[in-house]
């Protein structure tokens, strides 16, 4: 169903946070050609036309495929603070107030890099980010599941001098067959590091993964999670724990974890009280930044209220500090008071 211009403005301005994004997800197709030409590295695709129509996957793999490829031009500080701050540019436009933002180490660092080269970079981005937009990021490390456990200690030792300058550490990449117990050690030690713990669960893989998140990895939220509602019991667990999860619509499309959005279990999820959060995984792949996945939702039918109250989720799921989500409360309630028409 269509939507008005007025929602549609609402849904942007909404005040909200972003809880699952990829920077490498955001790399667009323009960007990606600039920085080979810019570094010099000769990719397989006969310019912009040919590489935006590999933007259809039939499958989490596929996708992977190419955002593994992709990723190869990005090889100087400079190219991570640009694709960092194009980033929050995007998030600014669409009303976000904070952005807990994953990034992949272990794959920039296979393809030669130092980890302080990306840390830098992206720390120079989100600086750039704040200054211009007085928007508020964070990091968040991101184990690649698929490679070995060793890996990801070896990551750790690379992280931890640094640890600081980290919000959490995640879980990603390609999840059947690789199920979060596996990563309980690397887990352990992160927590000891002084980091919040989340995961990717139950996109792909089942329910049970969520489960392991929780009781094995002791995950604070669980990243997509939209199998949980093959678990009924799950469910009445995650609400009454006040788990957050951060759930991607355009993702899950895209990938055909669901074959409409209206399949996606926002109103299901809802309605159980399950803390859910919108977000937009890896936009420049998915068809759409965060406002988009908002707007999605809105044209199958669900209301600006239930909209609202997702926003309000990814406030109390956020690891923002006290002050800062007290900030982000007051925001939402002068919103809802200028959009009071809209919230019926």
């Amino acid at each position: 169903m269509a939507i008005s211009t007025r929602t549609a403005q609402a849904l942007r301005t909404l005040p909200k946070t972003e809880l699952h994004l990829h920077i490498e997800g955001t790399l667009e197709p323009e960007l990606a050609l600039r920085l080979a030409e810019r570094n010099g590295v000769t990719l397989p695709f006969d310019g912009l036309d040919d590489l935006r129509s590999r933007y259809h996957f039939a499958d989490l793999q596929s996708f992977l495929d190419l955002y593994y490829q992709l990723m190869s031009v990005l090889r100087t500080r400079e190219d991570f603070a640009d694709l960092m701050f194009a980033y929050l540019t995007h998030a600014h436009e669409d009303g976000v107030r904070r952005a807990e933002i994953f990034f992949d180490p272990q794959v920039h660092m296979n393809n030669g890099l130092d980890y302080n080269l990306v840390l830098d970079g992206l720390q120079d981005g989100i600086a750039r980010g704040r200054d211009a937009y007085g928007i508020d990021a964070a990091l968040i490390l991101s184990v690649v599941r698929d490679l070995p456990v060793e890996s990801a200690q070896a990551l750790l030792d690379a992280a931890a001098p640094r640890a600081s300058e980290l919000l959490a550490i995640g879980l990603d990449s390609a999840e059947v067959g690789y199920p979060p117990e596996l990563f309980e050690q690397v887990y352990e030690r992160a927590a000891g590091m002084g980091l919040h713990l989340v995961a990717h669960a139950g996109e792909e893989g089942p329910a049970e993964y969520i489960r392991q998140a929780l009781d094995v990895l002791h995950v604070e939220r669980i990243d997509h999670g939209v199998r949980i509602v093959d678990d009924p019991a799950l469910v009445q667990r995650v609400a009454a724990e006040g788990i957050g999860l951060t759930v991607c619509p355009l993702s899950n499309l895209r990938l055909q974890v669901v074959d409409d959005v209206a399949n996606v279990p926002i109103r299901q999820l809802l309605d159980a009280g399950v803390r859910v959060t919108v977000n937009s995984d890896d936009p420049a792949y998915f068809g759409g930044y965060i406002a988009r996945n908002y707007t999605a939702l809105a044209e199958t039918g669900l209301p600006v209220t239930a909209l609202a109250t997702i926003a309000g989720n990814s406030i109390e799921a956020c690891f923002a500090p006290e002050e800062g989500k007290a900030a982000m409360r007051a925001e939402l309630e002068r919103w809802k008071t200028e959009y009071a028409d809209l919230l019926v």
